[in-house]
């Protein structure tokens, strides 16, 4: 079981960089999916649209399995010879993919409620757009997209479970063979259970000092 537990060590070390990887990426990927939705022009407005729409009615296992096997195929296929893609960074893309067409929503809806007249003030101020977006439109957008996100996020931590399928050695996995090898399943689910409860609850608490902090101060 010493062992194990290092074991434990190193697949919780491998679930955070997985979900940090692939919700920072997913974030950005949602934040220029809004934007594109929002956008004026019809093309690329629709594009966004069928990519949410596409990502968010299929299973986020679904999604990680075709990455896998759809990237070693092409992989193979460029190469001549068999290559088989990397777990993790497998894992990364499909859950990018996934958390960037969710946050794109949370963030479309947050955008929207910022009242008009803020861009055109900060406009007639001579405000370039970057300025605009960095100064004016993001910071209060934020505060509304906040729980949603918050809520998301931990809906990805969990979800980073769903790679081990592949061969990631995350905490699932190193649960899944600690309980074949040692024929002591409900122990070593349980510790799977600890870690990700420790996990979730962090992001949770860490996300309502978040809000706390962002929150407009009533007068």
């Amino acid at each position: 079981m010493p062992a194990f537990s290092i074991q434990f060590a190193h697949g919780l070390q491998i679930t955070m960089l997985l979900a940090l990887a692939s919700g920072t990426l997913g974030s950005l990927l949602g934040l220029f999916i809004a934007i594109v939705k929002l956008s004026k022009p019809r093309i690329p407005a629709l594009m966004g649209q069928a990519y949410t729409t596409l990502v968010r009615g299929l299973p986020e296992l679904l999604v990680i399995l075709v990455v896998y096997f759809g990237g070693t195929a092409a992989i193979s296929a460029l190469t001549g010879r068999y290559v088989e893609i990397n777990a993790f960074a497998a894992g990364v893309v499909a859950l990018t993919i996934v958390f960037g067409a969710y946050s794109a929503e949370i963030f479309r809806g947050a955008i929207k409620s910022v009242p008009p007249g803020q861009a055109e003030a900060a406009r007639s101020l001579g405000l370039k757009p970057w300025q605009i977006w960095l100064l004016v439109i993001l910071p209060q957008m934020i505060r509304v997209a906040l729980p949603a996100f918050g809520s998301l996020w931990i809906s990805l931590v969990k979800d980073t479970s769903l790679v081990s399928v592949v061969g990631l050695t995350d905490i699932m996995r190193v649960a899944f063979i600690g309980a074949g090898s040692m024929r002591a399943p409900l122990a070593f689910y349980l510790a799977a259970s600890a870690l990700y409860l420790g996990l979730t609850s962090l992001s949770l608490a860490s996300f309502r000092f978040l809000e706390r902090r962002v929150q407009i101060p009533s007068h």
